[in-house]
C-alpha cells in the first residue's frame, strides 16, 4: 500500500500538543467512534484539519484500534500496519517525507 502523498507532517510547535489544534476537539467524542457508513462522514471532519498527519501518526504509533483518527478508519489503519510491519515509528517516516518534499521544493 503506497503512502498517501497528501500526508506530510508539518513542523511541530513543541510547546503545544497537536490535539489542541484539532478540528474535532469541539465535537462530541462519539462522533469519531462510529461504525459502517457513519465512518465516511466522520472521516470528512478530518479533511481540512491542520493536524491530520499528527493525529494519524499517533494512531499508528500507538496502535489505536477504534475510531477515525487522522482521516482513516481502524480498518484502513490496520491495512497500513499490515502492509508495513517494518515501520516502528510512523512519526519518523512522515517527518522524513516532509524533509524530502521540502528539499525537492514541493
Amino acid at each position: 500500500m503506497p503512502f498517501p502523498d497528501m500526508l506530510v507532517a508539518p513542523e511541530e510547535d513543541p510547546s503545544e500538543h497537536w490535539s489542541a489544534r484539532a478540528w474535532c476537539r469541539k465535537l462530541e467524542p462519539d462522533a469519531l467512534f462510529v461504525e459502517g457508513k457513519a465512518q465516511q462522514r466522520a472521516k470528512r471532519i478530518c479533511l481540512n484539519c491542520e493536524v491530520v498527519v499528527e493525529c494519524l501518526v499517533e494512531a499508528l504509533d500507538e496502535r489505536i484500534e477504534f475510531g477515525v483518527w487522522g482521516g482513516m478508519t481502524e480498518r484502513e489503519r490496520r491495512k497500513m500496519l499490515r502492509h508495513h510491519p517494518e515501520i516502528t515509528s510512523w512519526k519518523r517516516v512522515f517527518e522524513a517525507r516532509a524533509r524530502l518534499k521540502k528539499a525537492s521544493g514541493e
